[in-house]
């Protein structure tokens, strides 16, 4: 395994399928205990360590449902890691074609701004290394963009953008994050939708003002600018 190689996600049990795609970033050396035998045994078995980006992944609920059975892999796939041929690499990234090419935030239609910005915070979120995600699930709603710090935990970061539309149900999902998981909220809006805000967070959502930051949606635009130019450097570089 080298740094820049190409990842496939395959959960073997009960799943029994492809989940995704990613890359790895860098290799090192560890030491101290991470997997379970070795926290018991406090000793290192196994220093040979990597980190990787996860360029696509379903979500864990969606595994059953949505996996990907791809035959190519069913030969090689065992319970540890394997190398494919570039004739099933070519397979699978050709199955995974249609969730990973996404319309960059740039080719969006003009007047679809809500998912322009959307797309830039998910960006933005991978960009800082969290696991960021659209549309995430939160008990019956969907929040315009979450970032995780790994897999299994809750929202470190929320974001609901509001472009138009109602701001009260905005603002009722991201204090139900954070009343749910102390999310840290961000509301992603107009500057000119600041007196609504302030009136409601002054009287329905009073318990979250302290919480909440504003984000007017032209700064957000600056933001993305300066992280996607950041990271192209460290590319550049060969240090991101």
């Amino acid at each position: 395994m080298t740094e820049g190689d190409g990842l496939i996600f395959y959960v073997t049990r009960p799943v029994g399928g492809a989940i995704g795609i990613g890359k790895v970033v860098k290799k090192f050396k560890q030491d101290k205990p991470l997997w379970p035998e070795e926290v018991q045994a406090q000793k290192v078995l196994w220093p040979n360590r990597f980190e990787f980006d996860v360029e696509f992944c379903f979500r864990p609920d969606e595994w059953r449902s949505q996996k990907l059975k791809i035959d190519a892999l069913r030969a090689v796939v065992q319970a540890s890691f394997q190398p494919v041929s570039d004739k099933t690499r070519d397979t699978v990234l050709e199955a995974f074609s249609t969730f990973v090419e996404q319309p960059s935030p740039e080719a969006a239609p003009v007047g679809d701004l809500h998912e322009q910005v959307k797309r830039k915070l998910v960006e933005m979120g991978k960009i800082q290394k969290f696991l960021a995600e659209a549309e995430y699930p939160m008990e019956g709603t969907r929040l315009d963009a979450v970032w995780r710090r790994v897999e299994k935990s809750v929202p470190t970061y929320v974001f609901e953008v509001q472009v138009g539309g109602d701001m009260y149900h905005a603002l009722a999902k991201l204090k139900h994050a954070y009343d749910l998981w102390n999310s840290r909220i961000f509301l992603v809006a107009s500057a000119s939708e600041i007196p609504k805000v302030e009136l409601l967070l002054s009287g329905t959502f009073h318990e979250i003002r302290e919480r909440l930051k504003f984000i007017d949606i032209s700064k957000l635009e600056e933001l993305y600018s300066r992280k996607k130019s950041y990271r192209e450097l460290e590319d550049s570089l060969g240090i991101a």
